[in-house]
């Protein structure tokens, strides 16, 4: 068992590494894209290294799914754009189309990853950028891990659990047992676990996908997290039970002149929850990612490779402590949506004494 965990210690230890390594090249490579891109727009001026447009850029969401520039070459995966104007309908193109030149094609223009139309009318994007795609990918993930899973238990009943069904077991345990049991209740828990372990896988590997080189940075999306913060706003509130709408509109004990104050304050706290969860994760997310860039950015701020001897340790631990961040931020998304809906279906039977 120890040997196990040691190989397992040492598995990760080289995967941080490798992930170290290559995000510096992908940072790198993303530099020599914007740098090829500024020159092709300004006639061949030559521009200065640019951290915050670099590093913006790599967090933000575009609509081509850009790997490396080798050379004058640039790799990058096209993704669909979709286009509808009121004008012209619905129009469909590849994003290479727009990626060279001057971002012109067929009367609609890309600047800022943002389309615009020759005839001024109103353009609606219903493109598959790089984090739709890489959404996709990771609820296809999902699907495939899951009823691997599942499949094992079938297959495999009264055994002991063998492969990924082993690895997923403990994590399916500890957010029944620990979150689901203890902020729900034995008497509720059950009807909302499916939607606490899809919250919590969601996010982790979307945080493990996100540290990979060139990957997307879905859960540093604002409209993602808003999404998240949403379905749980719907689920806490469509199950509230009357104790739970008591407590907001008129609460057990206070003078009824105070409800003209405490109601309105009541009604703010209940829309703050799913605010919280928005911004918590998305600026956790996004500032780690903004400062594994931001120490690779001073290897070409300062055009030096000798201060790399001193960055590179600095963002080896950084990217260790993403890895540890990915699933914490998951499982702290998870526990503040389980305390929710515990509020919301508890049955307060003190006050009923009271």
């Amino acid at each position: 068992m120890s040997r196990n965990r040691s190989y397992k210690a040492l598995a990760i230890s080289i995967l941080t590494l490798v992930f170290s390594v290559f995000s510096s090249s992908a940072t790198f490579a993303q530099h020599e894209h914007e740098s090829h891109a500024e020159a092709t727009h300004t006639h061949g001026e030559a521009e200065e290294f640019n951290p915050g447009q670099t590093i913006l850029h790599h967090v933000a969401d575009e609509h081509q799914w850009h790997l490396a520039t080798i050379g004058e070459s640039h790799m990058a995966i096209p993704l669909p754009v979709m286009l509808y104007t009121p004008t012209r309908g619905f129009n469909v193109y590849s994003s290479s189309e727009f990626y060279h030149g001057s971002g012109e094609h067929d009367g609609f223009t890309l600047h800022h990853e943002h389309f615009t139309s020759e005839d001024g009318s109103t353009v609606y994007d219903f493109s598959i950028t790089k984090n739709v795609a890489s959404l996709i990918i990771s609820v296809i993930l999902l699907i495939v891990i899951f009823f691997t899973v599942r499949n094992a238990y079938a297959k495999r009943q009264g055994k002991a659990p063998k492969g990924i069904q082993s690895a997923m077991e403990p994590f399916v345990i500890f957010i029944r047992d620990e979150v689901a049991k203890n902020y729900i209740g034995e008497k509720h828990y059950r009807r909302f676990l499916p939607y606490l372990l899809t919250v919590f896988f969601f996010i982790w590997i979307n945080n493990m996908l996100g540290l990979l080189p060139g990957a997307a940075n879905v859960t540093g999306n604002i409209a993602v997290t808003l999404t998240l913060a949403i379905l749980t706003f719907i689920i806490v509130n469509f199950n509230g039970r009357k104790t739970y709408w008591t407590h907001i509109f008129a609460m057990p004990g206070v003078p009824k002149w105070m409800l003209i104050v405490m109601t309105p304050v009541e009604i703010v706290g209940m829309m703050m929850k799913p605010f919280s969860l928005m911004v918590r994760l998305f600026a956790n997310v996004t500032a780690g990612h903004i400062i594994l860039l931001s120490l690779l950015s001073l290897i070409f701020i300062f055009k030096s490779a000798a201060l790399s001897v001193i960055v590179g340790p600095f963002t080896v631990f950084m990217t260790m402590i993403e890895l540890l961040v990915a699933v914490l931020q998951a499982y702290i998304f998870t526990v503040l949506t389980a305390s929710y809906i515990g509020a919301a279906v508890e049955e307060h039977h003190h006050d009923d004494h009271h």
